[in-house]
């Protein structure tokens, strides 16, 4: 069930961020986290997302501003998933960039990302709407580039994030789809194409697409075995 994520708007009276020094805290709140959750967070229309969930009373949805806030650092810092869950669990200015000020607050489990973005690349194929591009309406071309950040971020907009996510579903099916022939090959073959399906081999599907940091992805989907490149283009 869609529920729009306000408690951001009320920040609470004792938190890691108040607990700062001043001089720490007021430059926290002029650093680029500051200007992300003032130029880009606030200003995310969560209710355009809310095709994606049943109108049924049930469960509310993790704040769908967080999901597309963390896709955006994601596609910005070129992060694995992995470096992305950790830095929005510890990393204060992550949070404070989010609207959390304390580091408790608004827990989820990875594969709630996943599904997520599952249900943004399902809407997309399915009705020919790019949600994150409706969203990013309201959010222009100048603010994101205004975003104080280091030298290491690239530049971020609807078009790259929908990209990253569709190459992470897509990646995902393909561990997925080698693991399920691997099962099925004859002993003979199992040996001869040991060395090419071996990266896949190791572990799931998802926490094989967990690692993969965004300025690696297209060395993911790339292999050699005796002497033939087999390549898969996802684009």
């Amino acid at each position: 069930m869609f529920k729009k994520n306000t408690k951001h708007q009320q920040p609470a009276i004792i938190s890691a961020a108040s607990e700062l020094p001043e001089k720490q805290r007021k430059r926290l709140e002029s650093s680029w986290a500051g200007t992300f959750y003032n130029q880009f967070f606030c200003r995310i229309k969560e209710e355009t997302f809310a095709v994606l969930y049943s109108d049924i009373p049930s469960r509310p949805n993790v704040a769908v501003n967080v999901l597309i806030g963390l896709e955006a650092l994601k596609a910005g810092y070129g992060w694995s998933d992995q470096e992305l869950y950790e830095n929005y669990c510890y990393n204060l200015q992550v949070r404070y960039a989010l609207g959390y000020d304390r580091l408790g607050d608004g827990d989820f489990e990875i594969r709630t990302l996943y599904y997520f973005r599952e249900r943004l690349s399902r809407y997309n194929a399915e009705q020919g709407i790019n949600l994150l591009e409706k969203a990013f309406e309201q959010i222009t071309d100048a603010q994101i580039m205004d975003l104080k950040v280091h030298t290491g971020m690239q530049r971020m907009d609807s078009t790259q994030i929908a990209s990253n996510i569709v190459f992470a579903s897509r990646l995902q099916l393909m561990v997925e789809t080698f693991q399920r022939v691997e099962r099925i090959l004859s002993a003979a073959d199992k040996a001869r194409l040991a060395d090419m399906l071996a990266p896949y081999m190791q572990d799931s599907a998802g926490h094989y697409t967990y690692r993969v940091k965004g300025t690696e992805r297209y060395r993911h989907i790339c292999s050699k075995s005796d002497g033939q490149s087999i390549l898969f283009c996802w684009n």
